[in-house]
């Protein structure tokens, strides 16, 4: 056989090796989660165990802008460790419950949450909260509760606004200046909670005008 045909069949397979490599990759690739994503970044700061990952996502009011428990939180870390995205380094350091072990990003960790952050589901979402789904239903309510839950949702985004004012100044003070995201986060937070005071105010003193539809069109109406 030709030395060209023998060096062309053992290029071929050695590109069909590598995409069988690729596709197995790609398999066995894990799927993080937020709590992942979030464990990966903190842990990328400095060294933590569980309770210390746990207390300081408290401190910074995680649930505010992530949806993760304390229970998710062990389960991320063990994950990550499983898929070698952090490792263990362990400590004389006395833990404040039953781990002994902190944990650090590794570089393959911090290559998959930088792949993460470049996904555009980030930037091409919409939210549905609840409040939301509520308005869209309450022409059945009863009389009355129209007004009422509006004034429910006022009182809920005072509290909410004095509170992030207060995180705020929190994170000012700890920062040192107002070129940080978090102090982009809740800025864009009390924005839009302010917005959406604004709002309610608009539609308390409208709710008297309320009417039907005066076209309304179904799916499935024979137009004439």
């Amino acid at each position: 056989m030709p030395v060209v045909v023998v060096e062309q069949e053992k290029e071929a397979r050695k590109q069909e090796s590598k995409v069988v490599m690729k596709n197995l990759q790609k398999r066995t690739e894990i799927k993080l989660t937020t709590p992942d994503l979030v464990l990966l970044s903190l842990l990328t700061e400095r060294p933590m165990h569980g309770y210390q990952a746990n207390t300081e996502l408290e401190r910074r009011e995680i649930r505010d802008w992530a949806g993760i428990s304390r229970p998710q939180v062990y389960y991320s870390l063990e994950k990550l460790a499983r898929a070698a995205l952090i490792r263990s380094l362990e400590t004389d350091e006395p833990a404040s419950g039953p781990e002994r072990s902190s944990f650090e990003t590794t570089a393959k960790g911090r290559a998959a949450l930088a792949d993460a952050l470049e996904n555009d589901e980030w930037t091409t979402q919409r939210d549905r909260p609840p409040f939301l789904t509520w308005i869209a239903l309450s022409w059945q309510a009863r009389p009355g509760v129209f007004r009422e839950q509006i004034r429910r949702r006022q009182k809920f985004l005072d509290h909410e606004l004095a509170r992030e004012k207060e995180t705020l100044a929190s994170i000012l003070k700890e920062v040192g200046h107002p070129h940080h995201e978090a102090v982009w986060m809740v800025s864009l937070m009390i924005q839009q909670l302010e917005t959406e005071m604004r709002w309610t105010k608009r539609v308390e003193r409208e709710m008297k005008k309320r009417r039907r539809a005066k076209h309304p069109e179904y799916a499935g109406t024979e137009r004439g």
